[in-house]
């Protein structure tokens, strides 16, 4: 069976990591990006760049949206429900609210089409490797069709239910790492007054149960040693609201969840937003 033809909407940092693993694996690769695509960089990431979104659908029979947020994804769904999307899968792989997708579920089986959500948990450098975690929600004959191009992006695939549970399964997996880095960020200051260096602390945790592979790859930069970025800074606070705004549609009360929001917000305040997420627990306990 020939490989289906894939179209990537946004090329952001995991869009385009996306489009170079695809195109990798001898997948025919377009891309549309609401900014454009520099034919340098088309070449590069060996895709087709198109300046038309309608182009794009045209040209691909799986449609991966890579966006920034709710407002981005409503856009652009907007936009390729006017389209005709006989025949063609949506898959949404961007962190946004569970409703985003579903809001857009009947116009998308209008035009002919039908979607999934796919959220990724994980970097760039993941997508690389083919290690990040994919959360899928939607019918399974969709999820089915999906497999042999999430097979290539993850080693960690979970169905977790219909349209929507997938992002929902995001939010909940962000809301524990949200609450992660609040934590050490507090235990190191409690443990800095105690007379602790942060090396001999960190010593210690990268060693005890309390060590999560997110923490160990991020030593370095807690350490001011490395300036690599495996997510921004700017993106935890973009996903540490959307956590917020869910919790508040919900009615659930989130005060270790808030009180990570006001920490990552404060970094950000200080011109952190382009660097990586650990510096909010660096920032907060230098000790020069």
């Amino acid at each position: 069976m020939d490989k289906e033809r894939i179209g990537i909407v946004g090329l952001g940092r995991m869009g385009s990591a996306i489009a170079a693993r695809l195109s990798a694996e001898n997948y025919t690769v377009s891309a549309w990006s609401r900014s454009g695509i520099a034919s340098a960089r088309a070449a590069e990431l060996g895709i087709v760049a198109h300046d038309e979104l309608s182009a794009l659908a045209a040209s691909c029979d799986i449609i991966i949206l890579s966006l920034i947020d709710d407002a981005a994804v409503d856009a652009v769904l907007a936009q390729l429900t006017g389209l005709d999307l006989a025949g063609k899968l949506l898959v949404e792989t961007s962190t946004v609210s569970p409703d985003t997708l579903r809001g857009h579920a009947e116009a998308i089986t209008k035009a002919g089409g039908c979607a999934i959500d796919a959220p990724v948990a994980g970097g760039p450098g993941m997508i690389a490797g083919g290690t990040v975690g994919l959360y899928i929600g939607g019918a399974a004959a969709d999820v089915e069709r999906f497999m042999p191009v999430a097979k290539i992006l993850s080693n960690r695939i979970l169905h977790v239910g219909g349209l929507g549970d997938g992002a929902a399964a995001k939010i909940v997996n962000n809301m524990m790492l949200v609450g992660y880095w609040q934590s050490l960020k507090e235990s190191l200051l409690v443990g800095l007054e105690a007379g602790l260096s942060r090396e001999t602390m960190i010593a210690v945790l990268s060693g005890s149960p309390a060590a999560s592979g997110a923490f160990k790859a991020r030593i370095p930069v807690i350490l001011g040693e490395s300036t690599d970025v495996g997510f921004s800074l700017a993106g935890a606070v973009k996903d540490a609201r959307l956590v917020a705004a869910t919790a508040a549609q919900y009615g659930v009360e989130i005060p270790a969840m808030r009180a990570s929001l006001k920490s990552f917000e404060a970094a950000l305040e200080k011109g952190l937003g382009e660097t990586d997420l650990a510096n909010m627990v660096r920032d907060a306990t230098e000790r020069g």
